[in-house]
Formats: C-alpha cells, structure tokens, sequence
C-alpha cells in the first residue's frame, strides 16, 4: 500500500467528459449527470483500506444529499486484472453489500482517472451546477488507525456550501489513500508529483 496524496485539481475546472460502464449493467456518462444542483465524483475501490474506512460514512452521506439534488458517481480505474477484487463483478457485489444508491462506474483503460488527475482512493471531486469543480480534497481528517471519528465534516460542508448558493471554503485539505493501480505503462507524470509517502 502507498500512502498517496489526491493531485488537487485546480478549481474551476470543467468536468471531464465520460461514458463508463456500470458494474450492474448499461453506461453512466457525464451528460446523465446533468441539471442536478451539483455533481460528485468519488474515485474509490473496493479492497482499499482507506475506502473501507469511510464506507458507511460514504453511504450515510450520499443517502443524505442525493435526494438534495446532488448527483453521485463513483468511478473505479484500478488495474482489475492485477487486483480481482476490484473487478466489475466484485464491485457489483460491493455496491449491493454497502447499499450504495449511487452508479459505480469501471474505467477500463484509465483515460478518465487520468482526465480528472486522480491519484487516489478515495479521492473526492464536487462541482456546482454548471459542473465548475468547487471542492476537491478529503472526506473529513479521519484515517485509518486513528481515533478521529469519520464524519464527512470537510466535503459535507462543501455540499452544503453549494446546496445554498455560496462557494466552499478555500480551505482545502488533500485527500489521502491507496495510490490508483496504474496498468503498466499508463501510470501519469503527475502520479509522481501527487505527494507519495
């Protein structure tokens, strides 16, 4: 496991178009994502302790703002054929064992991590109504072996930030898990400068 910092997109960057297949069946792209007070996009996986950590917070969360007009999408672009866990199948298993209301997309060949700059899991991605990246950064301080509870504190305040019209605090924390399972060869420049330690 490599502790792996998020890149930190530069705010105000325009989603990144996709059109990814969902674990239980049919595609999910961006333009489904459309017309909805905001926009999330959560790269995770499933055998990651760092996700594990804040999976029932990342049910308890979505639970809450999805039906506020929040639009949720959870991409996984782990390397399948070396991490089986992370497979299609095992995350249609995943999705239906957490609950999770949510699509949970598979990026195949990683052209969408790479779009978005992802470099971790869970690396979280809100944008506004006009899908302007607002918040890009942790969950809450919580990790794993720590006594910090798991609250979602610093991405529920974004939401909430732009369910009421204002725009999230500057204050901006990276995220921080698993580093993404590059195939071989596919692994970006700014992998290396995403703060690995």
């Amino acid at each position: 496991m490599v502790r792996t910092a998020s890149t930190m997109l530069p705010l105000g960057t325009q989603a990144p178009e996709f059109s990814l297949p969902e674990c239980d069946g049919g595609m999910v792209g961006l333009s489904d994502l459309v017309g909805e007070k905001a926009l999330l996009v959560i790269f995770m996986c499933n055998h990651c302790p760092y996700v594990k950590h804040v999976a029932d917070q990342l049910k308890s969360l979505t639970d809450d703002y999805m039906p506020q007009g929040v639009a949720v999408v959870a991409i996984s672009s782990n390397d399948a054929d070396e991490y089986p866990d992370d497979s299609p199948e095992a995350m249609s298993r995943e999705k239906a064992a957490r609950g999770y209301a949510f699509p949970y997309v598979y990026d195949a060949d990683q052209q969408v991590a790479q779009a978005y700059a992802a470099a971790c899991t869970p690396d979280f991605y809100l944008f506004d109504a006009d899908q302007k990246l607002v918040y890009r950064g942790q969950l809450d301080s919580s990790r794993p072996g720590t006594d910090i509870p798991v609250t979602g504190a610093d991405l529920r305040a974004a939401i909430d930030a732009v369910l009421s019209g204002q725009a999230p605090s500057a204050d901006q924390r990276a995220s921080l898990g698993c580093n993404i399972k590059w195939k071989a060869g596919n692994e970006p420049d700014y992998f290396n400068a995403a703060g690995v330690s």
